[in-house]
């Protein structure tokens, strides 16, 4: 693969782990110890995606993922000793794809890797409609009436799924399969938050959504 990922992490031995895991599945990987030198790094080498940890020095994770996404929108994936669900959903409404706590398997940040890295290379050129809604599909653009409307990686890969299908109910494994690639035990929560988020972003009230319906007991599907 000719995918590079970047690793901001002060733990020496962690980035060592993800390393050898990560290279041997053929990624060029590209390491920081802090999140001021990951900045910099990020800025000079355009890495495909980034692996970010919160407690870090000069800058940590979650100011990282704001500072990447004012001109990035690189997969993000952060990765933390805090498991609570208040620093999972800042993470995730700052902008990051994706959160793994520590201690972890890094067979699994492989796979999330990969999954992330296949979502973001999908192509195309159709503009999906529904309603006041238009995405297009090779630009990565969302409109509102012709207002544009800027999304996270994570949350045009949900959109575009539900857009291609409008009325289609997806249950929050559909979406993050469709989204991730793979799901794993305790994603749900993390589903919640991307399509809170995207109300907050499509609905003139995210608190009475008319776009995103949530079809209790299933899942979630945009109305025709």
């Amino acid at each position: 693969m000719d995918a590079s990922i970047l690793i901001a992490e002060d733990d020496a031995d962690i980035r060592d782990l993800l390393r050898l895991y990560l290279e041997g599945e053929g990624f060029q990987v590209l390491e920081a110890g802090d999140g001021a030198t990951a900045l910099r790094i990020a800025r000079e080498q355009s890495p495909s995606m980034a692996i970010l940890d919160i407690m870090m020095p000069e800058m940590n994770g979650f100011e990282l993922t704001r500072a990447l996404r004012k001109y990035s929108n690189i997969p993000i994936l952060i990765l933390s000793a805090k498991s609570q669900d208040n620093d999972k959903i800042l993470g995730l409404n700052l902008g990051a794809d994706d959160y793994i706590a520590k201690p972890f398997n890094p067979v699994e940040i492989v796979a999330r890797v990969k999954a992330q890295l296949r979502r973001a290379e999908r192509t195309g050129g159709s503009v999906l409609t529904v309603r006041d809604l238009s995405l297009d599909t090779a630009s990565f653009q969302l409109t509102k009436n012709g207002q544009p409307i800027l999304l996270t990686p994570m949350e045009y890969k949900i959109l575009a799924m539900l857009m291609r299908s409008p009325g289609r109910i997806f249950t929050k494994i559909q979406l993050y399969e469709g989204a991730i690639g793979t799901y794993f035990e305790g994603d749900d929560n993390t589903m919640m938050v991307h399509i809170s988020k995207l109300r907050e972003k499509i609905e003139d009230d995210p608190k009475n959504p008319r776009h995103i319906i949530t079809v209790r007991g299933l899942g979630y599907k945009i109305e025709k």
